[in-house]
């Protein structure tokens, strides 16, 4: 799978809970989600987040038109993980998994994680991810992305390296991540 082409985000419908719940049950994925099983789990995690008040908005990250990966874009300030850091306002947090496994290894990651936050960029100064600190692969990608460790935090289900991007690092985050993929989204 190609890092280049047109990448865009997609408001997360019903009828892709059948999607997000085959790769909820990858074995890399459920590693680090806890969201294996029926798609009843899937749905009890996914719906109350389609509320014009959920917690956060779910996308479905398209690459030329093909879902390669799911997000969750969250406030800070209205989720438990503004209690474990120094939140500041306007903080967004970020979710995510690959969901092909051949979307996986190849350095996508950080290439899509570049251009979502640019994205949260034009409207938050700064975005932030919680990653397990197990995951080393995407505590890789965020780093490859032009996010910095900010430090480790002890969460519930989790240890996990918290990792920052605000404005004044995404111009150098983008020459890092060289890429010809072009960026929109539909909110």
């Amino acid at each position: 799978m190609r890092a280049t082409g047109e990448f865009r985000l997609r408001p997360v419908v019903e009828g892709d809970l059948p999607l997000i719940t085959r790769w909820m049950n990858d074995p890399a994925v459920a590693a680090f989600w806890e969201l294996a099983g029926p798609a009843e789990l899937t749905e009890r995690h996914v719906l109350p987040q389609l509320a014009p008040d959920g917690p956060s908005r779910p996308y479905l990250g398209l690459l030329d038109g093909a879902p390669v990966s799911y997000w969750e874009v969250y406030q800070v300030a209205r989720d438990r993980l503004a209690g474990y850091y120094p939140a500041e306002p306007g903080d967004l947090g970020v979710h995510l998994l690959l969901g092909p496994p051949e979307a996986r290894g190849r350095g996508l990651g950080a290439v899509l994680i570049d251009r979502v936050a640019e994205l949260l960029l034009r409207d938050a100064p700064r975005v932030v991810a919680e990653p397990d600190v197990r995951n080393t692969a995407s505590v890789r990608s965020f780093e490859r992305a032009g996010f910095r460790r900010a430090g480790e935090l002890e969460l519930p289900e989790k240890r996990a390296v918290l990792v920052l991007r605000d404005r004044a690092r995404t111009r150098t985050a983008s020459t890092r991540t060289t890429t010809s993929t072009r960026t929109r989204t539909n909110r």
